[in-house]
């Protein structure tokens, strides 16, 4: 009886222990989508690539087909959204965020452009992946 206590014991430590590191995964993923969307809402789409994997393996893929490369994702953005009235005031809605191995996690969503040359909705799916101790996006598909 004693092992099988402290088997369930052990074992609860180890759930409990998984649990806090997703909790605070998620909540990392969370503040650097926030950061995006202050840096976005702020015309700043340097800044709001600084979410993004530093790397010509970074993948997005739009409407236009795939994108290649931070370098030519950030200029993808610059070209799309010229000037301030393009890039208007960014929301997110997250409606999930799921761990799909260790250090990795998708993120579905969808986003709201309140702006001048007009309003844009759309969705999302990210996928993060801890680098060098910071979450970022490594492959990214908006529609």
């Amino acid at each position: 009886m004693k092992k099988l206590i402290i088997i369930f014991c052990i074992a609860s430590t180890f759930y409990c222990s998984a649990q806090t590191t997703v909790k605070k995964d998620k909540e990392a993923i969370l503040k650097v989508l926030k950061k995006q969307r202050l840096a976005w809402s702020d015309n700043n789409i340097e800044k709001f690539m600084e979410g993004y994997w530093k790397s010509d393996s970074l993948k997005f893929y739009g409407s236009n087909g795939i994108t290649y490369g931070w370098e030519n994702t950030l200029d993808r953005y610059k070209r799309a959204y010229p000037t301030k009235d393009h890039t208007g005031k960014l929301n997110f809605k997250i409606n999930d965020i799921s761990k799909i191995s260790e250090g990795a996690y998708y993120v579905m969503g969808e986003y709201h452009l309140k702006r001048e040359v007009g309003n844009a909705d759309g969705i999302f799916m990210i996928i993060f992946k801890k680098i060098n101790g910071d979450w970022k996006i490594i492959a990214d598909t908006s529609s």
